[in-house]
């Protein structure tokens, strides 16, 4: 048997995987352990930087134990992962400490002084993303201000892809999605001396590692790493984007055929993805929100907005009900409460309310960034229920993406939706009629790490660029659409603005109930 098996490897925030794809994209095994990370006082949440290397490892190992004669197939290793983040590396390439992860807001303070400055809109205009206490730009100031003799000692600011990359490979990178939506010009897909310098980072640049591109370029597997992942050294290791694009990619937003394509990963938090061919169609919001990512396709981007939550709202609801069934010593979980909700809540919006998901304590960030948005119901009345209730919730999600949506023009004309909320029928047939756009639900259940992999195909040769690539591995796995209903379209459209409206005018009372928090503390 020839070499036909390519590794996608996917360092998330609580889980890593390793997933192998043959050459044709077939999922043929993958392995998994937890990463573990921690949450403290005023924000913070760090991870271990070896610990997560270990748990790399061991993955990789635990997956060549599950394929035979794996060493003589294995084509190429490609990555990505968590985005946003701080790893840094000391003068001795040793890590300086625990990673900062996205989920760290103590930067936020930084991040409301610096887009309340004058020439905020100009870093806006080059990077196309909203600065965001998640990044590694806010990050790495609050370092320098709050952790001194750190921040001295660094040499290197990875990412958590890159130090598994580093770890790999014994090489100094970065891949052209991260860099640039934080430190670049999305025109030029290169760092930008303009934006670095009005970060205030500017005698820092040296911290940054090289861009390289994973569709073009790869390093080899070093010996002492390919020994504890039980491999065989020499195996060309590929650096992926971040894990939103690789998800992306994999999740059907580019498939090979149409480019005027949007992708919904409605998970834990909620991405709503549109793809641009090259950076003059871009739509860049007034209101200095969302991300601009580079693709990997020659001069492709992919526009985002990102809710804070978005099952997160569903979960909630649904343990609302739970609880009380506990109480009453009725059996019940999620799933089948969500089974019963596909049959018993009706397309056509009736009296229901308004749900504004913002569940999260974080706020929102897309398409409005404020910490202090917070999730709502608007118009209840005695005749709503526990499943107009639910239903409320599940049409917020979608109004959420449509917001999302409009942010950055027209809404895309063939939306493919993944994540755990497009299990639900229901889900996707509200979706559909809200955005008032076909839905198609991709069949893909490791999509991150199939992005990482195709990239991998395209290096290394297998496919001659990403369109061929796409049409073997995403095409074919695009279910049959589901069509907006005419009659619910045409009663959702008001509706959307009635949603943007309300959220609006909740702003001054989520601020006042901050405000009353912080009296009552």
């Amino acid at each position: 048997m020839g070499k036909d098996i390519i590794i996608g490897l996917d360092a998330g925030t609580s889980v890593i995987k390793a997933v192998a794809f043959n050459s044709e994209g077939k999922l043929v095994a993958k392995h998994s352990t937890p990463n573990l990370y921690t949450h403290g006082e005023n924000g913070h949440a760090e991870q271990d930087m070896d610990r997560t290397w270990a748990a790399a490892a061991d993955v990789l190992a635990g997956l060549a134990r599950k394929i035979p004669d794996l060493d003589k197939r294995l084509v190429a290793i490609s990555i990505t992962g968590q985005g946003d983040g701080t790893w840094l590396l000391d003068t001795h390439n040793r890590p300086l400490g625990p990673a900062l992860l996205w989920l760290d807001s103590r930067a936020s303070g930084i991040v409301s002084s610096k887009i309340a400055k004058p020439d905020y809109p100009e870093h806006y205009q080059r990077t196309g993303t909203g600065l965001n206490a998640c990044q590694q730009s806010s990050q790495l100031l609050w370092i320098r201000e709050h952790q001194p003799e750190r921040f001295a000692k660094a040499a290197t600011a990875f990412h958590a892809k890159d130090w598994l990359y580093f770890c790999l490979t014994g090489e100094r990178a970065t891949d052209p999605s991260e860099a640039v939506f934080t430190f670049g010009n999305f025109r030029t897909r290169q760092y930008d001396d303009e934006v670095i310098g009005r970060l205030g980072l500017n005698g820092s640049a040296e911290l940054l590692p090289e861009i390289v591109d994973g569709t073009l370029a790869s390093h080899p597997l070093a010996p002492d790493a390919a020994r504890q992942c039980g491999l065989t050294a020499g195996v060309p290791v590929i650096l992926g984007y971040v894990d939103v694009i690789c998800a992306a990619l994999g999740g059907g937003l580019y498939d090979g055929v149409s480019t005027e394509s949007g992708c919904s990963i409605v998970g834990t938090t909620g991405m709503h993805i549109k793809l641009v061919e090259s950076p003059d169609k871009a739509t860049l919001d007034p209101a200095c929100t969302g991300y601009t990512m580079c693709f990997p396709a020659p001069g492709m981007l992919a526009q985002m907005q990102s809710n804070m939550a978005a099952t997160l709202n569903i979960d909630w609801m649904l343990d609302v009900a739970l609880e009380v069934c506990a109480d009453l010593g009725v059996a019940a979980d999620r799933r089948a409460l969500i089974a019963i909700a596909d049959k018993k809540i009706p397309l056509l919006p009736d009296a229901s309310a308004l749900f504004h998901p913002y569940i999260s304590n974080a706020g929102e960030r897309g398409p409005f960034l404020d910490p202090d948005a917070r999730a709502s119901f608007v118009g209840l009345e005695n005749a709503h229920g526990f499943y107009h209730m639910l239903k409320a919730v599940f049409e917020g999600l979608a109004f959420a993406g449509w917001d999302c949506y409009s942010a950055m023009g027209d809404i895309p004309n063939d939306i493919r939706l993944a994540g755990g909320a497009s299990n639900s029928t229901i889900f996707r047939a509200i979706m559909a009629s809200v955005l008032g756009r076909p839905i198609r639900h991709v069949e893909q259940e490791e999509s991150g790490a199939a992005g990482a992999a195709m990239m991998a195909a395209v290096q290394t040769g297998i496919y001659p660029d990403m369109a061929s690539a796409a049409r073997n591995w995403v095409y074919p796995l695009l279910g049959e659409p589901v069509l907006p209903n005419a009659i619910a379209e045409s009663q959702y459209h008001p509706l959307r603005n009635i949603y943007r409206q309300t959220r609006r005018q909740l702003q001054p009372v989520w601020h006042a109930f901050h405000q009353h928090k912080g009296h009552a503390q």
